[in-house]
């Protein structure tokens, strides 16, 4: 029997079984080491000789004591990393941690660095099935007295990792971060969540008239907490209050700032543009070995070093850029050897396959979370390929998925779906994709209805989706090859606002790309925003507006991807909530 295609990323899933009782007399210094070494072509080499393990046979028995740094020697033990993946509420759980790890080079000296969703300190202290459901460090080890390593913070391929909490409570974010601090490198703060709920509770960004609070609850970390503490937060309203800001912060304990260079206000409708001046000013203003992560902004690869060098942060963290395009922090392949997985048009602009991107991830759920066998696939379709080796049907495709009416449904036994529902990585997979497949759902009803009926741990289900994705993708790339200029913008310097940013970030529909809102100034000409105290337009109104020369221009939460369809919101998922 063949072996199962798991494309480029086979170091994700032969990891060598490593024990950790055998490594306690040795230095701290040992761990640095070994997260290093297991990123390194070495690690890859001795994972084709290793027999591939389901998961870390690990134990998990009490971490060894080790000297606690600070600043930017802490940010150097965990290997200086330029690229981080922001917390994100319901987004940034373990399996999308590792797509999006699984796009990095295993080579690349600057490991990724990715932050957990963002947890609410009190519930997560208080309740085990809020911490058994969204944080998996450890499992019970079948016939042995110590836990075993299992998914989020392992050390062989979920670090570096940092959890962050939202809380107003001094001891409440300390017991929660007692719960995480020997399974990731930092705790972090989140003082940047704009949404009502944070507001309701008073977290996140509503923390930030109260600064005697705020350095309690970072002094409380620093002094009682056996890893470093971080903080991420808005900017002000001026650069000056900003730098007080942080300045307070940088008292308290907090070994990094991630600097959302958006207010607290810039948010939906409002989110409009992120202030990198403002980043540079902290850059500029604050001691040199200050280590700052810039948010904001980051929209494909290339915008990640126009950041860095506006800034002079250390390293870029994006939030829904990430979302938008998994492999937003990998650097493109040189032309002629994209492979599969990556396309290139003859302009140039090209992206990874959403397909190529849903395979990966798919495969990343059986693999670690359910720990199956991953699915046997043919190679993803180009159009060189020979005529006959597509002709058959994918498997997946006829897996409970015939042609005609939908069937009923069995119903699952309540121990299977407690089985396949216990993970916050299966509970999130729906949302997820939505946002990968944004720019076609709208366009390719099909698969828009497949994912809709989706329901987590229903593998069938997002099997069928990938299969319609193939197909439709299959077509997308003919119809190309037949008429490229359908697909290919024009320059047009009279473009302006979100409607020039479309045109230069949007790719054909089959590529991963950035999700682009409208600005607040064109939230108003279509009436999404209104000045606090109006009323909306009346039918009248907005019939005058909607004249027949503007119905051929997206609406309010449209994007326009390459073959020129408007895609509306209301046919998507709501966005997530992105902390900070």
């Amino acid at each position: 029997m063949r072996q199962a295609a798991i494309i480029d990323h086979n170091r994700l899933f032969s990891l060598p079984s490593v024990n950790i009782g055998i490594l306690k007399p040795f230095s701290p210094l040992l761990g640095r080491f070994c997260r290093i070494f297991s990123r390194s072509r070495l690690s890859k080499m001795a994972s084709e000789t290793s027999p591939p393990k389901s998961i870390e046979e690990t134990s998990a028995g009490a971490p060894q004591p080790k000297e606690k740094l600070f600043g930017r020697k802490f940010y150097e033990s965990i290997g200086s990393p330029k690229y981080v993946v922001a917390p994100m509420v319901d987004r940034s759980e373990f399996a999308w941690r590792m797509l999006t790890r699984s796009f990095m080079p295993p080579d690349d000296p600057k490991p990724l660095l990715a932050y957990s969703p963002m947890f609410h300190a009190r519930l997560f202290g208080e309740q085990e099935n809020v911490r058994t459901k969204h944080f998996q460090p450890t499992r019970k080890a079948v016939g042995g007295s110590n836990d075993q390593l299992f998914l989020d913070g392992n050390p062989a391929i979920d670090r570096p990792l940092f959890v962050q909490f939202c809380t107003n409570n001094p001891d409440e974010f300390l017991e929660a971060a007692r719960h995480v601090a020997p399974h990731c490198d930092a705790v972090d703060l989140n003082l940047g969540c704009p949404q009502g709920i944070a507001k309701k509770g008073h977290y996140g960004a509503f923390l930030q008239e109260d600064w005697d609070l705020i350095y309690k609850l970072v002094n409380r970390l620093h002094n009682e907490l056996s890893i470093p503490v971080t903080v991420k937060f808005r900017i002000q309203e001026t650069k000056e209050k900003t730098l007080e800001y942080a300045k307070m912060i940088l008292s308290a304990g907090a070994s990094i700032i991630a600097v959302h260079g958006r207010r607290r206000e810039q948010k939906g409708h409002n989110t409009g543009i992120a202030d990198w001046s403002y980043i540079r000013y902290l850059r500029d203003n604050l001691p040199a070995d200050t280590v700052i992560f810039a948010n904001g902004n980051i929209l494909n690869y290339g915008d990640i070093e126009t950041c860095l060098e506006a800034t002079g942060a250390d390293a870029v963290m994006s939030a829904e850029g990430n979302l938008s395009d998994p492999s937003i922090f990998s650097k493109p392949p040189p032309p002629g050897v994209e492979g599969r997985e990556y396309w290139r048009g003859r302009d140039g602009k090209g992206g990874y396959r959403i397909d190529a991107v849903l395979r990966r991830y798919l495969d990343i759920i059986y693999k670690y979370v359910l720990e199956q066998p991953v699915p046997e696939r043919k190679p993803l379709y180009l159009p060189s390929d020979p005529v006959d080796e597509f002709a058959e049907t994918n498997d997946a495709e006829n897996n409970g998925h015939e042609e005609g009416p939908l069937k009923k449904k069995q119903k699952r036994s309540k121990a299977e779906k407690g089985k396949k529902c216990h993970s916050a990585s299966l509970g999130f997979m729906q949302g997820h994709l939505f946002q990968v497949l944004r720019p076609m759902v709208a366009t390719h009803t099909n698969v828009r209805d497949a994912l809709a009926t989706s329901k987590p741990g229903d593998m069938a289900a997002f099997e069928h989706t990938l299969a319609l994705l193939e197909e439709a993708i299959k077509g997308g790339l003919q119809e190309y090859e037949a008429s490229p200029e359908k697909f290919e913008t024009q320059p047009d310097e009279t473009l302006k606002g979100s409607k020039a940013v479309i045109a230069e970030y949007g790719r054909p529909w089959w590529i991963c790309q950035p999700h682009v809102r409208p600005l607040p100034e064109e939230a108003f000409e279509t009436g999404a925003m209104r000045e606090r105290g109006t009323k909306p337009p009346t039918k009248n109104e907005n019939e005058e507006k909607n004249t027949p020369k503007e119905t051929d221009t997206p609406s309010e939460g449209t994007v326009t991807p390459g073959d020129g369809a408007a895609i509306n919101a209301s046919h998507l998922t709501p966005d997530p909530l992105v902390s900070g």
